[in-house]
């Protein structure tokens, strides 16, 4: 954890930018010039000059060797181990001086709770840089203090590298932002660093809800005698308790007021501590020409994951690396780039994770105290269930019997009741197109598709998006619920689940293509309008879906009459079919979906316009639907809770999307994002689409189903028992292994209710044994 490096120039004139000499074919440049003096840019510093010795080396910085700001700073032992490897005498002189523990206290609401188990080394950010300064000049490395750094252009034309380690408010990154293309994201919370003079015994979360709103404290030891202290709130709770009119001294003092339990009564220190709001920095590129960006010049990840530091460091080694390895300096900072930017941005998601859960920290405070814990403890998706069974198994024995999960049950394995339906476990098998059936009527390709994933261990099996009529396809190979043979093929499939994988249910997915219809089949190409035979398309408003595709004609009244009957007759046929669940298809831009969003919906009627215009088709085709679905079989809605783009459907208007239907009777809210608009510029990452359902089933009090990039049986287990959502739906894992579930029960040694294997399937329970790989161990071993 840290504050932007300090090294960051001040603003003022600078002359105009010119474009870097071309990098030479030069494999170890020998003249490299360091713009801050943060740990990343002296670290650097001292690896190439130990590389190195001939290299000269200068480093500019415009505060004074003593200056610095925040105080402690934790690297892991991944990064340690680097630092080790590569200067073994940098590694001695921090390991003198760490400051090591073991657990995380997080107290809410006068409890605390701690989990244990998981390891933090921490030193003193003044100390850290007193080593690096004396490391840099034991080896001849120019440093400038209180120096201002001459212009990157100059440097880059008298240098052979310049590295610009200039802090999160780069000016280099600035000087070339045409290049570097840089985007900058403000948040929404305030922030201070401040210190304490006692030691905590753990990494310390305290929550604080005032009468203006919820402050959190992050604390964290660094020497014998301090500790870190990072206050934040919402913007609107620092505004409201009167933060913005109070200086440093008397924030200081304020913010020990609130935590005076945590502080022991102890007052907290500032040094030139300001609020601030944190900003996620990232750039297109790293390089440009002789220049390369390090640190939070190139990238920043919140310090609630401990990050800055650490990111900094390994880009240093790195870049040191990539120097020595590769024959000129652009291959070198190519690879460099190419190395750094995966493990970046995949910190940076989990940073965000992290961020955003610390924004939206109030929908949480409600939690019991130990999922609170829990939840807070997984809010990165970093730490994980089975990870911390394994770190502390008391703790995460404790959060499961307060979930309610019965002795050695995984959490993936309770079950979960809509209404008159209870599924054994919190497992569906996701809708997936298949684009298999034949004039809309689903066949044996069906019956072994859905029917093996039933067998499989599922709680909820889905089908494909179910069209209500031919012109609501969006292929000739989708299935659909408008003709009595249709539902007769799909009473087949049914029975089979019910009779040979008995306790799953069956839900089937209506929906409408919308603009999106009349599209060849997946794999020969997507959203592609058929060569011929295609049919008329209808929409909330005239809009293609993308260039080349068909111009929808608008819905009249009576055409959405006639619509709306077409849904109910589905249903109809759908409940006679023996579905145990129905899912009215909100999203992904087909029709309901394209009524729900601001950039599909341009209509200036009854149905179009503000957010409760835009829900009135879609829910009077709900009411219309429920009308006709039997009463004790639950009913859920997918929708796309963004829309990716710019003007869209926002995860405000989804919280009230939401509430919208679960007020017209919906049982959940299938939680999906995006495929609305083909410009759609999606933030892909690992369960990326959670933190939509966590907001609506926190907001407005509905359950949910969580969807997108859901892997593991661990994620599962972690994001049902952290209460971000209800029931998890996974599509491509099942893809993979239609036993998925059923397998997820037997890696995790589970055999209990809710993973009961077929009976003509029970002497594959068990993994097959394979043939032995290890050789025979020594059975006597002399010393002389």
């Amino acid at each position: 954890m840290t504050k932007p490096t300090p090294g960051t120039p001040t603003s003022g004139a600078r002359p105009a930018a010119t474009i870097p000499r071309p990098p030479d074919r030069t494999p170890h440049p020998p003249r490299v010039a360091i713009i801050g003096g943060g740990p990343g840019g002296l670290y650097a510093a001292a690896l190439l000059k130990r590389l190195d010795p001939t290299r000269e080396i200068t480093l500019w910085e415009r505060n004074a060797p003593d200056d610095t700001f925040g105080f402690g700073v934790v690297l892991s032992d991944e990064t340690l181990g680097g630092i080790e490897h590569a200067d073994p005498v940098v590694h001695a002189a921090l390991q003198r001086d760490f400051v090591r523990w073991n657990d995380i206290d997080i107290v809410h609401r006068g409890t605390r709770h701690t989990a244990g188990g998981h390891g933090f080394a921490a030193l003193g950010r003044h100390r850290l840089l007193q080593v690096l300064h004396d490391r840099c000049r034991e080896l001849g490395v120019d440093l400038r203090f209180r120096t201002e750094a001459p212009h990157p252009s100059r440097l880059a034309e008298t240098y052979d590298l310049v590295i610009a380690a200039d802090g999160v408010h780069s000016t280099t990154r600035e000087a070339y932002a045409d290049v570097f293309r840089p985007h900058v994201t403000p948040h929404r919370c305030r922030y201070i660093w401040l210190a304490a003079d006692l030691a905590l015994d753990a990494f310390r979360f305290e929550i604080a809800e005032t009468e203006h709103g919820v402050m959190q404290l992050h604390g964290y030891p660094y020497a014998a005698d301090a500790s870190t202290v990072i206050v934040e709130m919402r913007e609107e709770v620092w505004k409201a308790a009167g933060f913005h009119e109070l200086d440093e001294h008397e924030s200081t003092a304020r913010c020990a007021k609130i935590f005076t339990e945590a502080l022991g009564g102890r007052s907290l220190k500032s040094n030139n501590s300001a609020w601030t709001t944190f900003r996620t920095v990232t750039n297109e590129h790293w390089s440009h020409g002789n220049v390369v960006l390090l640190g939070d010049a190139a990238h920043t990840a919140h310090f609630s994951i401990g990050s800055g530091t650490k990111l900094a460091v390994e880009d240093a080694l790195a870049l040191a690396a990539c120097l020595r390895e590769q024959p000129d300096l652009r291959t070198a900072l190519t690879a460099y780039e190419e190395e750094r930017r995966p493990v970046v941005a995949s910190t940076q998601r989990a940073a965000r994770a992290s961020l955003e859960w610390f924004e939206n920290l109030g929908l949480y405070v409600g939690q019991r105290p130990r999922r609170f814990a829990f939840n807070l403890l997984t809010r990165s998706r970093r730490v994980t269930h089975d990870n911390l069974r394994l770190r502390d198994p008391h703790f995460t024995e404790a959060v499961e019997r307060e979930f309610g999960c019965p002795p050695g049950t995984p959490p993936m394995f309770t079950p979960f009741r809509l209404r008159g339906l209870t599924l054994p476990n919190r497992v569906v098998v996701s809708p997936m197109d298949m684009y298999s059936a034949t004039d809309g009527v689903p066949g044996d390709f069906h019956l072994v598709h859905l029917g093996a994933r039933a067998l499989g261990g599922a709680g909820l099996v889905m089908t494909e998006m179910v069209c209500v009529s031919p012109e609501g396809r969006i292929t000739p190979g989708c299935a659909g619920l408008y003709t009595g043979r249709q539902a007769d093929a799909w009473r087949r499939i049914t029975d089979f689940v019910h009779t040979r994988a008995p306790g799953t249910a069956i839900g089937v997915q209506l929906g409408h293509s919308g603009r999106k219809g009349s599209t060849r089949v997946m794999w020969e190409g997507m959203d592609e309008p058929l060569p011929d035979g295609n049919w008329p398309l209808v929409a909330a408003s005239p809009l293609p879906y993308k260039p080349g595709s068909q111009i929808p004609r608008q819905l009249s009244r009576a055409q959405l009459t006639d619509l709306r009957e077409q849904f109910a007759t589905a249903a109809w046929r759908a409940a006679r079919a023996g579905f145990d669940l129905l899912e009215l298809h909100c999203a992904h831009g087909y029709l309901l979906s394209g009524f729900l969003s601001p950039l599909t919906n341009r209509r200036t009627d009854a149905y179009g316009g503000s957010l409760t215009k835009r829900l009135r088709f879609p829910l009077e085709v709900f009411d219309a639907v429920r009308g006709v679905w039997p009463a004790e079989r639950p009913m859920t809605v997918r929708i796309s809770a963004t829309d990716w783009a710019d003007g869209g459907t926002s995860a405000e208007d989804a919280v009230e999307i939401a509430r919208a239907f679960a007020a017209h009777g919906a049982d959940a809210i299938d939680v999906s994002t995006g495929q609305v608009v083909a410009h759609e510029t999606p933030e892909f990452g690992r369960s990326y689409q959670t933190p939509f359902a966590d907001r609506i089933r926190h907001e407005a009090g509905v359950p949910v189903i969580a969807v997108g990039a859901i892997s593991s049986w661990d994620d599962v287990n972690s994001l049902i028992l952290a209460g971000r959502t209800d029931l998890c739906a996974l599509a491509r894992p099942h893809l993979h292994d239609p036993n998925w579930t059923l397998h997820a029960a037997a890696e995790q040694g589970y055999t209990g209710p809710g993973a009961d294997w077929p009976t003509p399937y029970l002497a594959g329970s068990r993994p097959p044994r394979t043939g032995r790989t290890d050789a025979p161990k020594p059975r006597l071993t002399l010393t002389r």
